[in-house]
């Protein structure tokens, strides 16, 4: 008699405490509510239930039923060979950033409408609105230079009641801009956040994307098909992740009293250095770097903000009221 399929059961203790996802995926319950994700679940060697996550098919639908069981996000697509982010390492950037904010109300979230956060990059996917705006409330404009990437956000706002009135979109015209021409004046914002471009050029990203899928073949065959998700604006810019984070460093100087934080994943080591050096340059008052990590894939977040413990204390006691 074939042995009952098992769940996972061990917690992933390197997700943040508040991550929804650190008892792992059930794929028992996420098919209940995302049956279309049935046909992509199988058994794998350890006899536990999971997905090809070699599958561009697979992991979108598996998205869309994760958002679907813990966000309340319906009907969530995005087009064909844009970015599907791993919910989970995404979840947890929003809940690190809650811990930061929650610095400046006396150790607690601050949550609500009264919060607004910046995203840069907000992509196809509308990731970060959807994860932030269910678990806080807070309210997002996201940012994207991808018409596409901005039609499809504003689909999955359209049908799901609680972005609706909580996600504001604005297309970047000027690829060597990041905030000018979309920070309003006399407009504030609790934290920037962004997903920058992680490669160089076109060719980086492919080659890059060819060894993360072939990591993934459990037949350890190398495949010839190239199956990545993301366009070119998404997954590179020239100079890769570097030249991106510095020239948002440089360019936070134009509206540093008009953001409490600003915040960027940082996806390589190597690169914490520049942007350290660029952070001083630019006269911020206060740097962090916060780990994060997923499976075997380690980020960190870095943080720098130009007001000072008083200076933020004011800030709280103008915007959060």
């Amino acid at each position: 008699m074939p042995q009952a399929p098992k769940q996972p059961v061990a917690e992933k203790e390197n997700l943040h405490p508040r991550n929804a996802h650190r008892q792992g995926y059930d794929f028992k319950k996420l098919i209940k509510t995302t049956p279309e994700l049935a046909p992509f679940v199988k058994l794998n060697e350890h006899n536990t239930l999971s997905i090809n996550f070699s599958d561009a098919e697979a992991v979108k639908m598996l998205n869309k039923a994760l958002l679907l069981q813990y966000y309340n996000i319906k009907d969530w697509d995005i087009p064909e060979g844009y970015l599907c982010p791993p919910v989970p390492g995404r979840a947890d950037y929003i809940h690190y950033i809650a811990d930061l904010l929650a610095e400046t109300n006396n150790g607690t979230v601050p949550t609500g409408k009264k919060m607004k956060i910046l995203d840069i990059g907000i992509g196809a996917n509308c990731i970060y609105p959807a994860i932030g705006t269910s678990v806080y409330g807070w309210q997002f404009v996201g940012v994207d230079i991808d018409p596409i990437a901005i039609r499809s956000a504003r689909n999955i706002i359209n049908v799901n009641d609680q972005l609706r009135g909580q996600v504001l979109l604005r297309q970047q015209t000027n690829r060597h801009n990041i905030f000018k021409g979309i920070v309003l004046s006399k407009e504030g914002f609790d934290v920037t956040i962004c997903n920058p471009p992680f490669h160089a050029s076109t060719l980086e990203a492919q080659l890059a994307s060819v060894n993360k899928w072939n990591k993934l073949d459990a037949n350890g065959k190398q495949k010839s098909q190239l199956n990545f998700g993301g366009q070119k604006k998404e997954l590179w810019y020239p100079g890769g992740e570097a030249a991106f984070i510095k020239l948002m460093v440089e360019q936070s100087v134009l509206v540093a009293q008009q953001c409490l934080w600003f915040t960027t994943l940082v996806s390589k080591k190597d690169t914490l250095p520049g942007v350290y050096k660029a952070i001083k340059k630019a006269g911020a008052v206060d740097v962090r770097t916060i780990s994060m990590s997923q499976g075997q894939k380690t980020s960190r977040i870095v943080a720098w903000t130009f007001f000072d413990e008083p200076g933020r204390k004011e800030w709280a006691e103008t915007w959060w009221r």
